[in-house]
């Protein structure tokens, strides 16, 4: 009898030990899903430009890159990164235009910033030699 009247006592406290256990969990789970991480980059409008240039809607070049280099101030200000490709796409813009010294800066600072984009950078460096030449 001594043992019947046990065991409903140790259900209760396994009970009572999974509980704990839920809401720990549960707390974990809330805490862990509540602090945000701060962005590696800041985008501001970066995408919707690209897609424009890509779109070819008539959009000036001029405009195009005058956004972006108000973008690229206001990140700047703000103390965050550019993302990739961002100043890649400002060589482009600048290209387009005619200004070569200034698309092969943004080229050059594209390998900078990023070191993994340094074979495409190059190959267009190379083909905007080889049409001045």
């Amino acid at each position: 009898m001594e043992w019947r009247r046990r065991g409903p006592a140790l259900t209760r406290v396994v009970g009572r030990r999974q509980a704990a256990w839920v809401a720990a969990f549960a707390v974990l789970l809330l805490v862990g899903c509540a602090q945000q991480r701060k962005p590696m980059y800041q985008w501001e409008g970066y995408q919707r430009q690209v897609y424009e240039y890509l779109k070819g809607d008539g959009t000036g070049h001029a405009e195009q890159l005058g956004v972006m280099q108000a973008q690229a101030e206001k990140v700047r200000a703000s103390g965050q990164a550019l993302p990739p490709g961002f100043r890649a796409h400002l060589g482009m813009l600048h290209l387009q235009l005619g200004n070569l010294d200034e698309a092969r800066r943004g080229f050059e600072a594209e390998k900078t910033a990023f070191p993994e984009a340094t074979p495409y950078m190059d190959f267009l460096l190379k083909r905007m030699s080889a049409k001045t030449s």
